[in-house]
């Protein structure tokens, strides 16, 4: 009877500690941003890694399956924070310069004072190769962004059922 009461008031606190870690990211979350749910579950993970660290977990595998979860967090924000989507922009820095992604207001010349922005390499010279080039590198990041995002799932599909203690 004291074990069930003790166990009782451990589960409650536990409970409490674990709506106070995520209400911030409740509270200030939205429910048509796909980002939001990435994140809670993101968290979730995190939040679970951290028990299977820890002295409390039971299983053997306790520790290396922690160290895959921390793996999918680390694809999640790879893939989530798009870095490999906008890696065509370090690319065309490197092979055409950083001005080559400036860009400028340019009037309409309507008088209205309304204008419109271009690329500041529109004027070059090789602006069409960088323009083709452009398009080339964008596609190519992703295609690589796609791929990232594949893994990341295949990856979490191949490994969630054996994340439990």
């Amino acid at each position: 009877m004291i074990q069930d009461t003790i166990y009782f008031f451990k589960r409650k606190y536990q409970q409490i500690q674990r709506v106070i870690d995520f209400l911030p990211m409740i509270w200030n979350g939205f429910d048509f941003d796909y980002h939001y749910s990435i994140e809670l579950f993101k968290k979730s993970l995190e939040r679970q890694a951290k028990f299977l660290e820890s002295d409390r977990a039971c299983t053997l595998e306790a520790k290396q399956n922690a160290a895959k979860i921390r793996t999918a967090i680390r694809l999640i924000d790879k893939v989530y924070d798009d870095e490999y989507e906008i890696e065509w922009i370090d690319k065309i820095e490197e092979q055409f310069g950083k001005e080559a992604l400036d860009w400028e207001f340019e009037d309409t010349g309507d008088g209205t004072g309304s204008s419109f922005i271009t690329n500041k390499y529109e004027k070059w010279d090789n602006a069409e190769e960088i323009k083709v080039v452009k398009m080339e590198f964008v596609k190519q990041s992703r295609e690589k962004q796609k791929r990232a995002e594949k893994l990341l799932w295949k990856f979490i599909e191949h490994n969630i059922r054996h994340w439990w203690d």
